[in-house]
């Protein structure tokens, strides 16, 4: 009798919710007719004196293992990750009332990754990889001008290869808490956690 209550317990307990798969389910509600591009989102890093910085990326993709976004190695979201490889991620689909944060460790993505989404770009974009030194300081307008134009030439009747100091990064969440908007400011948040490859979830109170 025991082992058969334990067996209609399980059965009658609901499937844990994986927060990625979540992630995918809240990303294509937003997408439908979405007032902006549905994969930016804000990225914060620490430098390595613990000083934060933030500013909007594009996600392009995910899958169970994490968030993917592309940069240059050597602009300051690159050295910071360099030095404290944690960040946190959030988007805000402000059109249905979404909004989604993460935080995680992150680590650079392999070679041939970071190759296939550079080869998926317009050359215009390949082109600029190689002709901005991003996030230093630039004599003038003109000298960016001078030097895409000296890429161009460098790559004329030539595919573009990827930059050396630029590629992808995974972040791999941690934690993920899931808001949606409420009358009142009774708004819905769920955070989850993964302990020991296991997630676990929380209601959170507004």
């Amino acid at each position: 009798m025991a082992s058969n209550e334990t067996s209609d317990r399980a059965a009658a307990e609901p499937e844990p919710i994986d927060p990625l798969r979540l992630f995918g389910d809240w990303f294509e509600l937003a997408r439908e007719n979405a007032s902006s591009d549905p994969t930016e989102c804000a990225l914060a890093t620490v430098d390595a004196n613990g000083r934060p910085s933030v500013r909007v990326v594009l996600v392009k993709s995910w899958d169970l293992r994490g968030f993917r976004f592309f940069t240059n190695y050597e602009s300051r979201k690159g050295r910071d990750l360099a030095a404290d490889p944690r960040a946190a991620l959030c988007w805000r689909w402000a059109w249905r009332e979404l909004q989604v944060r993460a935080e995680g460790e992150v680590e650079r993505l392999p070679a041939a990754e970071s190759d296939a989404y550079f080869e998926s770009r317009p050359r215009g974009h390949q082109i600029g990889a190689w002709a901005s030194a991003q996030s230093r300081p630039i004599e003038s307008a003109a000298a960016l001008e001078a030097a895409v134009t000296a890429a161009e030439a460098r790559f004329d009747g030539a595919e573009v290869p990827r930059p050396p100091h630029w590629g992808g990064f995974l972040l791999r969440p941690l934690a993920l808490e899931f808001w949606r908007g409420r009358p009142n400011r009774l708004h819905e948040r769920t955070a989850f956690r993964l302990r020991d490859g296991a997630w676990s979830s929380e209601l959170l109170s507004p």
